[in-house]
């Protein structure tokens, strides 16, 4: 590993999974594509969704986008 830490060699992409997944993280978070790091249970829904027929998506995403905007909402007015 400390050559890794140290920017000496770059792990293959087989290797460099197998970290992701001993930390618990995904790919992306770790070579800091991303600062977020993605929870489970919101990747397995989409997933979930994403398998859906298209006209149940487009309802799904409708809701969801009205939930988001009523968060957004409260949290701009800190109610």
């Amino acid at each position: 590993m400390g050559r890794y830490e140290r920017d000496e060699i770059k792990p293959s992409i087989d290797i460099a999974t197998k970290i992701a997944d001993a930390l618990g993280v995904y790919l992306d978070y770790l070579t800091k594509k991303t600062n977020v790091e993605l929870d489970n249970s919101i990747i397995k829904r989409g997933v979930e969704i994403q398998s859906l027929p298209d006209e149940d998506k487009k309802h799904i995403l409708y809701a969801l986008a009205g939930l988001l905007q009523n968060v957004r909402t409260k949290l701009a007015f800190g109610k």
